[in-house]
């Protein structure tokens, strides 16, 4: 099976310290891999080298068949990568629509005219309308951003990923700061990434139950190294895996 996003030896050394050391596995098209881990076991860092925030100190990470371990943030973007983080990204005094439209123009070849009225582009407006619906936005299309409760501004970073066009999806504990009565919802809205919208989705989240509803595999960090990248059940079950989160219940 070809993989949509594979890493080989990926490493990051700062200041002499190894964040992460010799990942290498592969991802497949319409895959969600959960990334679990102690605090501290490399997480972030590996997706800030997935997305282009941070270069590794050797290993390579390809799209497809593309080598894109040189390539800076925006380049991956256009190569296939969206990424949330762990805390909101949207822009706060912006509108609903105005977020999404500016995805969804960069991935129509618009992005040297992202500061033109939003209505004059009739086709890129059609489509961030129908990204917001996607996600249950629809009736707050026009209101400012930075006025959403938590939880939906995570459902407008799906709607914008949803609009890049990405079909690779680094999702940055998601769920961090939602409330436990909007955690399903959220669940089920990015599972569609991989149903329904056929996206591959990288899933870091300390919520075990959500980890173990999404994935298709887990792969287990601990102090920068893999440990094991297996089906749910094989993780849970794993000695080495119990072991490396001494006293936490998975």
């Amino acid at each position: 099976m070809n993989s949509a996003l594979r890493v080989t030896d990926l490493s990051l050394d700062i200041g002499g310290a190894k964040i992460l050391d010799g990942i290498s596995l592969s991802v497949f098209h319409n895959e969600t891999l959960g990334i679990i881990g102690p605090n501290g076991a490399g997480k972030t860092s590996f997706f800030n080298l997935l997305s282009g925030i941070r270069k590794p100190s050797r290993g390579q990470i390809f799209i497809g068949e593309q080598d894109v371990t040189d390539m800076a943030p925006h380049e991956r973007a256009n190569a296939g990568i969206a990424r949330t983080f762990q805390t909101s990204s949207v822009f706060a005094n912006l509108t609903c629509l105005e977020n999404v439209r500016i995805a969804a123009q960069a991935a129509n070849g618009k992005s040297m005219n992202l500061t033109k009225n939003a209505y004059k582009f009739t086709e890129v407006v059609a489509q961030a309308h129908e990204c917001l619906e996607k996600v249950g936005l629809t009736s707050y299309a026009m209101q400012r951003a930075g006025a959403l409760s938590h939880g939906d501004k995570r459902r407008l970073e799906i709607a914008i990923v949803l609009a890049s066009n990405s079909q690779i999806v680094l999702l940055d504990e998601p769920m961090a700061g939602m409330s436990v009565e909007n955690v399903p919802e959220l669940v089920e809205i990015i599972r569609s990434l991989a149903t329904v919208h056929k996206k591959t989705v990288l899933i870091v989240e300390h919520h075990m139950e959500v980890i173990l509803g999404l994935a298709d595999r887990i792969a287990v960090l601990n102090y920068g190294e893999l440990l094991v990248c297996d089906t749910p059940q094989n993780v849970i079950n794993n000695p080495i895996v119990q072991s490396a989160y001494i006293g936490e219940a998975l």
